[in-house]
């Protein structure tokens, strides 16, 4: 996590599916997305396992783009990665994830906790 945690400025710290519970009281939490806020996401079918994203634009309602360490497991740092709200609400608690190596929406979908901003969610949407 030291990749979020650099590019986001968010100083928590270990793994990743702790993230959404380490900043509670510490940082807003929220289900919109903003530049700079960190997604944190739960694990696909291990809920010992999560992954965080630091979101690098919001293209649309339903998608923005991230950078994000070791998504493919390999140690790898993405760029610019597309992620889009799949769920029935628009509230982004269900995603898909572009897959890199074949070009095309992963065929998952993700639940994520939601958006931790390292600033006021009133001053990031104004």
């Amino acid at each position: 996590m030291p990749f979020a945690r650099r590019a986001s400025g968010i100083q928590i710290y270990g793994d990743a599916n702790t993230w959404w519970r380490q900043a509670d009281g510490r940082y807003p939490r929220s289900n919109s997305p903003a530049p700079g806020s960190v997604l944190a996401m739960r694990g696909y079918n291990d809920p010992g396992r999560g992954h965080v994203a630091v979101v690098t634009e919001v293209v649309s309602s339903r998608v923005i783009r991230v950078d994000h360490a070791n998504w493919l497991n390999s140690g790898e740092i993405s760029v610019n990665v597309p992620i889009m709200d799949v769920s029935p609400a628009n509230d982004w608690s269900e995603v898909r994830v572009w897959h890199i190596p074949g070009g095309h929406w992963g065929g998952r979908i993700y639940r994520p906790h939601g958006f931790i901003h390292p600033f006021t969610l009133h001053a990031a949407l104004s």
